[in-house]
């Protein structure tokens, strides 16, 4: 009987291993062929200009007047709801800008004219005031209300819960705005 030593031992594991690896390999191709890629790159071409092009012809949904919300909405549903806001903002009278700015007083308001915050762009060159279709327009999409915003937040989609939050914004005044 013949003796081996540990490194032919070791030698022929190795090989095993290679062979039982390369064997999977072949016979994976075998049963799976790869796509071909020129085949798979038009196609994933053409589905993204397509994709571009119906992208490029959908409106944006019009999104739900606030007037009407706002009668009903509870500003304290809305204080609940801001809780999310306050990580970037503070509502204090006189209170400090953090991330975003101060949201004290912010309903009729104009727009990007806090002291000691420095407002993007995209919200410096809107003008105007923060009115209630405003704010509700611009707290459903940030970034589709004024692209080039620096709010990251994503919006809120349920406009019951954006009247809410206004309705709570609203309060935060010594003279709160009249409804509409």
């Amino acid at each position: 009987m013949m003796k081996f030593s540990f490194m032919q031992k070791l030698g022929g594991a190795v090989l095993v291993a290679v062979w039982v690896v390369w064997g999977s390999h072949m016979i994976g191709e075998l049963l799976i062929p790869e796509p071909e890629m020129a085949k798979s790159s038009s196609v994933v071409a053409k589905a993204s200009a397509s994709a571009k092009r119906s992208s490029a012809k959908a409106a944006p949904a019009p999104i739900e007047e606030i007037g009407p919300l706002l009668a009903a909405a509870s500003p304290e549903a809305g204080q609940k709801t801001f809780k999310k806001c306050k990580v970037c903002h503070t509502i204090d009278k006189d209170g400090a800008n953090k991330v975003g700015p101060n949201l004290w007083n912010v309903v009729g308001a104009h727009r990007a004219k806090r002291d000691g915050f420095k407002y993007s762009d995209a919200l410096a060159g809107l003008g105007g005031n923060w009115g209630y279709e405003e704010l509700n327009a611009f707290l459903s999409k940030p970034k589709a209300y004024a692209p080039g915003t620096k709010m990251a937040f994503a919006g809120i989609k349920k406009a019951s819960d954006r009247a809410a939050v206004i309705a709570y914004l609203r309060g935060l005044s010594d003279a709160p705005a009249a409804l509409p």
